[in-house]
């Protein structure tokens, strides 16, 4: 008889034994990866072959590759042909062309603005000029996309474009010429109080030699009488290159300081990027404004400088995407941006929102951290700033003046009628211009008074409920009156969209922030932080 305790032994080798083959049987990934890729291929090949109608091979895949795609995050793209051009541009910094932006505004192709400081901008061409033909080519059925891509080209060959200009009768003729084109990351800076020397940089960007930009933006303002401190705006800014960010936070904090760590699931995707240089603002009151538009890059930036309480951060949060991405070439000129890993600030969180993968306990939202200096910040959900800004909600008026395109042609007549435009002094005299040019051009809007009202109206008339029919007429009578009045209850709104959009037409950048500084309500509040040098440490004080 077998003793109780060689029963018990062998029970527990029989145990393990199961354990173990199920480890030894467990499929690896090579298998997997080999077995689904024969089910993929073997259903691609039936259903292009035998399916009732004959399919588009080429758009069958592409659709099965995006779905899979889009299991995983939205960032995690496959890269067409036609799109490498502008990832090029980013990386490179720049392209041969004109130097003319594009857009679409009331189905017609105009210029948005000239580059200063190229052939465009050179010979003339201004914002508003509508765009009828390229090299003897009409433009009617192309995109804006399409129509860049006609007037790049090599270095020193040249471009001809016809255009229609408000106020004049007859089609103007610009003969360009194709020259380098920097892509600039920053769109403006200045000095914008002269007494107190406060800078600022305005980064769209970080493209390749945005540091570099930056560094010759605050040489320049020194040179130019001083720089006593500086606001950085990374409103709106997307973001782009990883260690451009790192080399600009360079710019603001001593050498040696880690401002990012990014974590993988690869081994070499699990790196700190340190600042390596002396720093050119080392002390000097620092304010970064931020919205929802300020992504990836630009939160490295701020959150860097928010955790190591170097800097002052105003507006709204940010948009939270603290996500890496890379570019894999593929064969026939495709290419494949993939997510491959997780950036975490100097503090040790996360900025990401959304969690796509899965978070571990290190990752869990709402995980508290502190700054250099003990102040309280939190993980996930983007950057919170400093000091909050409500954003502004767009009136249905002010929407459908922006929809109509109504800002952008007042703007090309008031150029054709005017020499100059003052925002101090002639903001006022414009807005009446603007209201008298709506009448004109009949401008009409439904605003949401009157989307409820005709809901409400055709549920009655669908119902009827013996409602009296002049009670609907009381009713509509005062949402017009209501509405009659709209032009002067959002008249700030609407003031500053004209006002941007003029001055857009008769200054350069540099005069251009300086004009603007009144109706920004986050560089308003930047100036008077940096002009108060006690509330600026109370905000960075835990």
């Amino acid at each position: 008889m077998i003793s109780n305790k060689r029963l018990l032994i062998a029970l527990v080798l029989v145990l393990a034994g199961i354990t173990g083959l199920g480890l030894i049987y467990r499929p690896d990934p090579l298998f997997l990866i080999k077995k689904n890729f024969t089910i993929f291929s073997e259903v691609y090949s039936e259903v292009s072959e035998g399916y009732v109608v004959e399919v588009d091979p080429e758009k069958l895949m592409r659709h099965g590759i995006r779905s899979m795609l889009e299991t995983l995050d939205p960032y995690t793209v496959l890269i067409e042909e036609s799109q490498i051009p502008e990832m090029e541009i980013m990386s490179r910094g720049g392209y041969a062309g004109v130097g003319i932006e594009v857009g679409s505004r009331g189905g017609r192709l105009v210029v948005i603005a000239p580059i200063e400081g190229y052939s465009a901008h050179r010979k003339g061409i201004k914002a508003g000029d509508v765009i009828l033909e390229v090299n003897g080519m009409t433009v009617e059925t192309l995109s804006a996309d399409e129509l860049q891509l006609q007037m790049r080209g090599d270095t020193g060959t040249t471009v001809e474009l016809k255009i229609e200009r408000f106020g004049i009768d007859t089609p103007l003729v610009f003969e360009l010429t194709r020259e380098r084109i920097e892509v600039r990351n920053i769109t403006s800076y200045g000095i914008i109080d002269n007494g107190q020397r406060i800078g600022y940089i305005q980064l769209t960007r970080f493209g390749q030699n945005t540091a570099e930009e930056v560094r010759n933006a605050i040489n320049d303002m020194r040179s130019n009488g001083g720089l006593n401190s500086l606001v950085l705006d990374l409103r709106n800014n997307p973001g782009g290159l990883l260690f451009e960010a790192v080399k600009t936070v360079d710019k603001f904090v001593g050498p040696g300081i880690g401002v990012v760590t990014t974590r993988g699931r690869a081994i070499e995707s699990r790196t700190v990027f340190r600042t390596e240089e002396s720093p050119m603002l080392g002390d000097e009151p620092l304010v970064v404004l931020i919205n929802n538009g300020s992504a990836s890059a630009s939160e490295i930036v701020a959150g860097a400088l928010q955790d190591l309480d170097r800097a002052v951060i105003i507006g709204e949060r940010s948009f939270g995407k603290g996500l890496v991405q890379i570019v894999k070439p593929l064969s026939y000129n495709l290419a494949l941006k993939m997510t491959t890993s997780k950036y975490y600030i100097p503090s040790g969180r996360s900025i990401q929102t959304v969690d796509y993968g899965g978070a571990n306990a290190y990752d869990q939202p709402g995980r508290e951290f502190e700054t250099r200096a003990g102040r309280k910040v939190y993980q996930h959900n983007g950057i919170d700033p400093d000091l909050h800004l409500e954003a502004v909600q767009q009136s249905m008026l002010g929407i459908a003046l922006q929809q109509q395109n109504h800002y952008f042609f007042f703007a090309n007549e008031y150029a054709a009628d005017h020499e100059s435009f003052d925002a101090q002094s002639d903001s006022e005299a414009a807005y009446d211009e603007f209201r008298l040019y709506l009448n004109r051009v009949g401008f009409t809007y439904t605003n949401q008074a009157e989307r409820y009202f005709a809901q409400l109206e055709q549920s009655i008339l669908d119902h009827p409920s013996g409602i009296d029919s002049n009670l609907l007429a009381q009713l509509r009578s005062q949402i017009e009156t209501a509405k009659s009045r709209e032009m002067d209850i959002f008249k700030d709104q609407i003031r500053k969209e004209l006002i941007t959009e003029l001055t857009n037409r008769f200054e350069d950048s540099s005069n251009r922030l300086i004009s603007l500084i009144t109706y920004d309500d986050g560089m308003s509040l930047a100036l008077r932080i940096l002009s108060d040098q006690q509330r600026y440490r109370s905000v960075l004080s835990p």
